[in-house]
């Protein structure tokens, strides 16, 4: 029997930024695969995850909902069997989910309800390429990331092994047999920064342009502890550079296996029947700002702007939408071209108009937030009996940020994010606020929130942000009630 329903690639590499791609305007990095599902799709120039730590912006991304609505803040509260998701909807629509990669989403007993049978597929597959990631500190200086070479052998990461099982179930009889759902959150180009040898040397330090510098007056703490915390302040500008073009180098690998997983789609005769949608869960610092990796209450758009591109058939090719869209619209925009209606209550927005040459909404504004109260003591890394369960957690390269968050809680507090297209405000229960003029500094270099020309501005931007926590704040369920009052989306 012939597929006939719409299928889904949704392509999801951890910790890529949208402006290290060369569809973005990066000027040296190169992404040829990316750039041609861009001319034949529609990208998005504005897309925002809500949240900057794995975990809770991919509950949010398959929920719709922002990361206060249920609690997800954390690395380690995942989605569990009584809430909704997208993978949900589409199995109980007769969609096969295939899953190749990291999980970082659902609690172990949701992903058995999810991938049935092949969860244990999935957390072998995962087992094979988790690494300790030691640091010793008779070989360098600093807790960077930064690695030698994995390999010269292309095929062997990750990255590699999740793309080929996908590119093995497009080329089956079972791909024909019913609509599927391929997800492939890789790991690449998440740090450690290291690549395939031929990619790791892929640019020069030479190449990179001048990074967004450190140091900067009226920024929150985290900023200079992170460089304290992993000795960062003492590393010299040309290492930090050479962390932005490994990194750059690990997104063309990247390409280079989505371009892979795009010619075995043509081959498979099932392009025309599916859309392909790449994105990320939230980007990198690579050595902006004199900092690596990325921190759960930052709010700096190199973690929020993350790309989207997205082919579907019939499609407005070529299409940029240049208002902002957030992540978890994601969402809403697979049921929509899947003709599955949702049955809760979620804040996300369908995009297909856009696929097919509408512009975005110049007055959306997108929201992100991230970071712990004091009194949540298991929300912090670093919490005591999570560290008991590392062997040697001193030499451990999360170490620095486990540390930190536990000796100065403040550098990681509560923290709420509003964009719009001219200013960004973010603010902080327990350091430095921020405002920025995005017209005048698009880099976030200048933080004006005390800036008294900005006072209305300021005030502006904190009611509008009051008045998304009040609508936001919880959802009521829909489903049947003893009272006998028709579904919502049934009448």
């Amino acid at each position: 029997m012939e597929n006939k329903r719409m299928n889904f690639i949704f392509f999801f590499p951890d910790e890529m930024r949208a402006e290290s791609l060369a569809c973005y305007g990066h000027p040296v990095v190169k992404t040829p695969n990316f750039n041609r599902l861009a001319e034949e799709g529609v990208c998005f120039e504005q897309c925002y995850t809500q949240h900057t730590v794995c975990s809770p912006s991919r509950c949010s991304l398959m929920t719709g909902w922002y990361p206060h609505v249920s609690g997800h803040r954390t690395l380690w509260h995942l989605l569990r069997p009584h809430e909704p998701s997208l993978f949900r909807y589409l199995k109980k629509a007769g969609y096969q989910i295939k899953w190749y990669g990291k999980n970082d989403l659902y609690s172990p007993e949701y992903l058995k309800e999810i991938l049935g049978e092949e969860l244990n597929s999935l957390e072998e597959h995962h087992a094979r390429f988790t690494a300790e990631n030691p640091f010793h500190e008779d070989e360098a200086p600093f807790y960077s990331f930064l690695y030698e070479p994995k390999s010269r052998d292309e095929d062997s990461t990750e990255t590699a092994s999740s793309v080929h099982r996908a590119t093995r179930f497009l080329r089956s009889k079972e791909a024909k047999e019913k609509p599927f759902l391929i997800f492939l959150p890789t790991e690449m180009p998440h740090p450690p920064y290291a690549a395939p040898q031929s990619y790791h040397n892929m640019y020069k330090e030479d190449e990179i342009s001048k990074l967004r510098p450190a140091n900067l007056s009226r920024k929150p703490i985290f900023y200079k502890l992170i460089r304290e915390y992993r000795r960062l302040d003492k590393m010299p500008e040309r290492l930090l550079q050479k962390i932005q073009a490994v990194y750059l180098g690990m997104i063309s690998y990247v390409d280079r296996e989505f371009g892979q997983l795009m010619e075995v789609l043509h081959q498979s005769g099932l392009a025309d029947q599916t859309t392909v949608i790449v994105s990320s869960d939230h980007g990198d610092w690579a050595g902006d700002f004199g900092l690596v990796e990325k921190w759960p209450s930052g709010m700096d758009d190199t973690l929020i702007r993350v790309p989207l591109i997205i082919r579907s058939p019939g499609n407005s090719a070529g299409h940029v939408v240049k208002e902002q869209v957030e992540l978890f619209d994601i969402m809403a925009t697979i049921l929509d071209l899947a003709g599955i209606q949702s049955e809760h209550t979620h804040f996300a927005r369908s995009l297909v108009t856009q696929l097919h040459g509408a512009a975005g909404d110049p007055q959306r504004a997108v929201f992100a937030e991230g970071g712990y109260d004091p009194h949540e003591l298991h929300c912090f890394e670093g919490y005591p009996p999570r560290l008991e369960q590392l062997r040697r957690p001193s030499t451990h390269m999360y170490f620095p940020k486990l540390q930190q968050q536990q000796e100065i809680p403040k550098s990681v507090c509560r923290s709420t994010m509003i964009r719009t297209l001219e200013y960004k405000l973010v603010r902080r229960t327990a350091d430095v606020n921020e405002l920025y003029d995005l017209r005048k500094d698009p880099f976030e270099i200048d933080n004006v929130y005390f800036n008294p020309s900005y006072a209305e501005i300021r005030s502006k931007l904190e009611s509008r942000l009051l008045d998304w926590y009040i609508h936001t704040a919880d959802t009521v369920p829909l489903d049947e009630n003893p009272r006998g009052f028709p579904h919502p989306h049934r009448t």
